[in-house]
């Protein structure tokens, strides 16, 4: 979880550092390895959408600045940033993508403390937590795609294809009631899929397929509490009290 604190300070300097962060982190990474064009085009892309992004969604919810947790998600996200582009250009050793990607996934628990040990937690900062999530899940799916086949691809599309389908079927747009399963269940994804990439067992293709399999329970679960209720949204009851995958 995270945060994005409403203060006096203006969003756009520190959302330019992080860029330029972003820039300088992917020039190491070519310094230290190489980086050819489609992991610099990846890596500067995702950092540019992210700008953007995050601008928009501060813009709208009145946020002017980043909040403490916000700061160690900024940092993960750089992390992300680097990940996008060692996948994207396919030349990084296996332990490099580890490495980063695994810092980053350590990191989802820190900022998590920092909101609410500062009493900073707020549902755009969780949000934007969320997102760089599923993005990294999604760039760890394509590392894994291309090692075992395109079906690894579901792990990281699926929340993307849910997404979508609510746009077309607004009940899945509703709060689900808390679940210690479906955070379970998002959590090991990008330690599966991480220890998958690292190769350290001969079945990594069965982590990669354990993680897929219980995500699509996660999903089937949730998709069915929701067409079940999805009577609340017409009559206008009031929502069970929860979280939502969109």
């Amino acid at each position: 979880m995270s945060t994005l604190q409403h203060t006096a300070a203006p969003a756009v300097p520190e959302r330019a550092a992080w860029a330029g962060g972003q820039v300088l982190l992917l020039a190491a990474l070519d310094g230290a390895i190489g980086l050819g064009g489609a992991g610099w085009l990846a890596g500067l892309a995702y950092g540019l959408a992210t700008w953007v992004l995050l601008g928009a969604a501060m813009a709208r919810a009145g946020v002017r600045a980043p909040g403490p947790a916000d700061r160690v998600t900024l940092a993960r996200g750089l992390l992300v940033g680097a990940v996008t582009a060692l996948v994207a250009d396919q030349t990084a050793t296996p332990a490099v993508v580890v490495g980063l990607a695994a810092v980053a996934l350590v990191g989802d628990f820190v900022d998590g403390r920092v909101a609410r040990r500062t009493g900073t937690a707020s549902a755009l900062g969780a949000r934007f937590d969320m997102e760089v999530d599923a993005f990294l899940i999604l760039v760890l799916s394509v590392h894994a795609a291309l090692v075992f086949g395109p079906w690894a691809l579901a792990i990281g599309a699926m929340r993307y294809l849910f997404v979508a389908a609510s746009w077309v079927a607004p009940w899945l747009r509703g709060e689900l009631p808390p679940s210690f399963a479906r955070k379970t269940v998002a959590a090991l994804q990008g330690v599966l899929l991480v220890v998958a990439a690292a190769g350290v067992t001969a079945f990594a293709w069965a982590l990669v397929a354990l993680a897929l399999a219980a995500l699509v329970w996660s999903f089937g679960r949730d998709v069915r509490w929701l067409w079940r209720n999805r009577v609340r949204a017409v009559v206008g009851a009031a929502p069970v009290k929860g979280s939502a995958r969109v």
